[in-house]
């Protein structure tokens, strides 16, 4: 089984296709960044885009160069995956949700509609992120050169639930196994399988045992 393309695909060269691969309508696959002049980011050449097998690069959504995307993803519609981000196997990156530059993704991760997640940001296997979540990496908000030794998105452990509209700040570390509630405000950091609700977050209560992985 080959990768199929439909003809109003861009797939640019390089790229590789794992079986079973579909690039859906006007998807683009291995793009090359456009940085601006004042950009922080990297600059270096880029590795060929990887699609691993059986995933799907749905309408309209964009894999940038020098990304590897494991086997049997969903990028759903509108979907923006920038360059150099780790994508594990089985995950799901919702309609209109941002995974930004330098980035990992473990396996079995489920990003909702419409995240924003931030550069240089680490999610690790089976996390929850619901819809409408944003990600922050810079405390400064572009101002001083304190800041690029500073910069550093969340890192949200294995298990970690984060509900709705919910807002992380920069270089936090939510636990294994922790939950946010939605609409919650984490300036620190979240301990594992910990409820934290409220702006600032705030410790509520354990995790019930009934809903640790472990359990299900």
């Amino acid at each position: 089984m080959s990768a199929e393309i439909h003809p109003t695909a861009t797939v640019y060269p390089g790229t590789v296709l794992g079986e079973g691969v579909k690039i859906l309508e006007n998807a683009v696959v291995g793009k090359q960044p456009s940085l601006s002049p004042r950009s922080t980011t990297k600059r270096e050449p880029l590795e060929p885009t990887v699609i691993g097998d059986g995933t799907i690069v749905s309408t309209g959504a964009i894999v940038f160069a020098g990304t590897n995307v494991g086997a049997r993803v969903i990028l759903g519609d509108q979907s923006c995956v920038r360059e150099r981000v780790m994508v594990g196997d089985d995950v799901v990156i919702g309609r209109g949700s941002l995974v930004e530059n330098d980035t990992t993704i473990g396996a079995m991760t489920k990003i909702q509609a419409d995240a924003y997640i931030t550069a240089y940001s680490t999610l690790e296997e089976h996390v929850f992120i619901a819809p409408c979540v944003v990600t922050t990496n810079d405390n400064f908000m572009g101002r001083t050169e304190k800041r690029h030794a500073l910069v550093k998105g969340p890192t949200i452990r294995r298990g970690a639930r984060v509900g709705g509209g919910a807002i992380l700040c920069p270089g936090i570390v939510i636990g294994e196994e922790a939950f946010v509630g939605a609409g919650a405000v984490v300036t620190k950091d979240v301990e594992p399988r910990m409820l934290v609700v409220g702006s600032p977050a705030r410790v509520l209560r354990p995790v019930p045992d009934e809903e640790l992985l472990e359990n299900q």
